[in-house]
């Protein structure tokens, strides 16, 4: 079964409107979806290197985009939208202590969270709620996530034919790693 995800996951990623695609859920993602788009933006690379850069420039801009959509879930929809997602994150209860600190760091916490597993759309949300400077939001948001796109393109492109072997070989171990970095992220904003 996961090898048939795999097969489709590498023939869609080869279809014409992928790069389209890529960018939805590059947007969604950093706002409301829980699931990252390495899981398009791998394969698709890996189908065709060639184009890895302009691939990891659409999931930049597209996530920076979806940043400006989380910002503004929490900055105008907090009440109603924004703390529905941080009660879907079990966030709602330490919000307040983390409200008044956020700003001395925000750019920070911007920075990490947009190279690492840790859901970004809490801290795009997040940096909303609490009055980020939106200058600095953006430029943070926009030096972590092209530094995580552009570094995962970097390394598809030079081992690309490497990387794609390894994968296939070991689809269940890549699978099982990738599985447990989302759950850690997600882990993280639970009891962190």
């Amino acid at each position: 079964m996961l090898r048939r995800f795999y097969d489709m996951t590498i023939s869609l990623a080869g279809h014409r409107h992928a790069l389209p695609a890529l960018g939805a859920v590059s947007f969604a993602e950093s706002s409301v979806f829980p699931i990252p788009p390495d899981a398009l933006m791998i394969p698709m690379i890996l189908a065709r290197p060639r184009r890895a850069w302009v691939i990891a420039l659409v999931c930049t801009l597209a996530s920076v985009a979806g940043a400006l959509l989380g910002y503004w879930i929490g900055a105008a929809l907090f009440d109603s939208l924004g703390q529905w997602v941080l009660d879907l994150y079990g966030k709602a209860e330490k919000f307040e202590e983390f409200r008044l600190r956020y700003n001395d760091w925000g750019a920070w916490a911007v920075l990490v969270a947009g190279v690492t597993p840790f859901p970004f759309k809490v801290i795009t949300i997040a940096s909303g709620v609490t009055g980020l400077s939106l200058p600095v939001f953006i430029l943070s948001s926009i030096i972590a996530r092209a530094a995580r796109f552009f570094l995962v393109a970097a390394i598809l492109r030079v081992f690309g034919d490497v990387a794609r072997d390894f994968i296939e070989r070991r689809l269940g171990l890549v699978f099982t790693v990738f599985c447990a970095m989302l759950f850690a992220g997600f882990y993280a904003t639970r009891y962190l």
